[in-house]
């Protein structure tokens, strides 16, 4: 049993740092990004250095008192905010802010956890090296969320996920010891690898206070594209062909619906539609090429044997860095877009790639079933990573339908879970989806990560009622 962050525990956090070193909280620690979680007020901590999270740990650990770890705070599973229960400590890793080295010859870069995402990539990019992590929020994310999660992206499908790209950890264990881990090694067999365990752990095995990073050399040239397709099966059959001509040098392949981007032109009239008219399905495409390769003659092959086999209607290669730019201006704009409407119920869900073109068509039919909905289907289509949002009608709210939000999920993710996928592709479990997990988890895994949790912390402290239900 936990105990609450009364005055006598936070005096004695008091005393282990400088007072710069705390705050109390406001809503940027207390807020998610849908407004669906509202935190408690608690004391926040902002070391500064892996000592100080060490401290700190130590005492909570003493004191039986939880620790939510807070990144940028751009979760979209409720695993930054705590709602009720005990009071527990707040610790933000954003003044643990440096990058600490940069290894060019060796494409691998040390950073702290607190370090925003874009930052990183700027990093590696001073050294003409590329970190090919990139997603909507990289702005205000920062790296040690990203690994908490094991965040994907619209890379994955050539360079991986978060845990793809990470070579070593330091972090702090629920007990206050360090974990000493930031190897640039590619090859380690010395036992069990708590880097793995840690990565996507969500804060509730331990803190993630700094990384060493994979790097990649930049492709001499890219080119991006988007092209008009008849269905996510044409889809799908344009990625195999993409994938046929061009092996892994395809960087990006994202399906939008027509749903996102009419959200777009209402609500964020200033983004630039790069085709007249919203199609019901386009792709936007991304291939990063050496140097003895054209990118705009690539594009146009795909282009033109994609219209010889009737999966390509209409299209726009990008001429410049700009146009290019702008292309993914779009992409990235739905999330927000979607937000300023207000879904009733969103899905971050993947499915192997023979069933994604089903599940669209048969998820349509069941929610159709339910009421008449908005339906804003877009993602990574080529890791099988769908971002699948209910909304309302025209002049009606997600309130207006409060109702139904439960039944929505309920038959989104059990569709998913019919075809062999995933009700947590890149965003993790948070607090959101603990009954899912547990619904739909592999009951032998789900006692298996139990007993990681009560042997690595056995009172509970880490990011308490995250994951696994306490």
């Amino acid at each position: 049993m936990l105990n609450s962050l009364e005055n006598e525990v936070e005096t004695t956090l008091k005393q282990l740092l400088p007072a710069d070193r705390f705050r109390d909280t406001d809503d940027q620690y207390t807020k998610e990004p849908r407004g669906r979680y509202s935190g408690q007020k608690s004391l926040v901590a902002l070391p500064r250095s892996t000592a100080e999270v060490s401290a700190l740990v130590t005492a909570c650990a003493h004191a039986r008192v939880g620790i939510v770890p807070f990144g940028g705070g751009t979760g979209l599973v409720g695993g930054q905010v705590v709602e009720d229960g005990p009071k527990s400590l707040i610790l933000s890793l954003e003044k643990m802010n440096a990058v600490r080295e940069v290894y060019a010859e060796e494409n691998v870069l040390i950073t702290e956890a607190g370090v925003i995402l874009a930052d990183v990539q700027a990093a590696a990019d001073a050294k003409n090296r590329l970190f090919p992590l990139s997603l909507a929020a990289e702005g205000s994310a920062r790296i040690g969320g990203n690994l908490a999660t094991n965040a994907g992206g619209t890379s994955v499908l050539r360079y991986g996920n978060t845990r793809d790209l990470c070579l070593g950890l330091e972090a702090v264990m629920p007990s206050g010891e360090i974990l000493n881990g930031l190897s640039r090694l590619r090859k380690n067999n010395t036992g069990y690898d708590l880097r793995h365990l840690l990565i996507g752990s969500e804060g509730t095995l331990g803190i993630i206070t700094a990384a060493a990073l994979k790097l990649s050399p930049k492709p001499a040239k890219i080119g991006t594209a988007m092209l008009v397709v008849e269905s996510p099966k044409a889809a799908l059959s344009l990625l195999s062909l993409a994938r046929d001509q061009l092996g892994e040098m395809v960087s990006g392949f994202e399906l939008m619906h027509k749903q996102g981007i009419d959200f777009i032109t209402k609500y964020m009239p200033d983004v630039r539609q790069p085709l007249d008219m919203a199609p019901e399905w386009t792709v936007l495409i991304e291939v990063g090429l050496p140097v003895a390769m054209n990118p705009q003659s690539a594009l146009e092959k795909l282009f033109e044997e994609g219209m010889e086999a009737g999966l390509v209607s209409d299209g726009v290669i990008a001429q410049s860095q700009a146009q290019s730019d702008a292309f993914w201006t779009v992409r990235e704009s739905i999330p927000e877009a979607n937000r300023r409407v207000g879904s009733i119920s969103s899905h971050d869900i993947s499915v192997p790639l023979g069933a994604l073109a089903g599940f669209i068509e048969e998820a349509n039919q069941r929610i159709d079933k339910i009421g008449d909905f908005r339906i804003n289907c877009f993602g990574h289509v080529g890791d099988g990573n769908l971002h699948y949002n209910v909304f309302p009608q025209e002049g009606r709210t997600r309130a207006d339908h409060q109702n139904v939000r439960e039944e929505i999920k309920r038959t989104v993710h059990d569709l998913t879970h019919e075809l062999g996928g995933s009700v947590s592709a890149e965003h993790g479990v948070g607090r959101l989806k603990v009954d899912d997990l547990e619904r739909y988890g592999d009951p032998t895994k789900l006692t298996a990560m139990r007993a990681i949790k009560t042997a690595l912390d056995p009172f509970g402290i880490m990011n308490p009622g995250a994951v696994l239900r306490t």
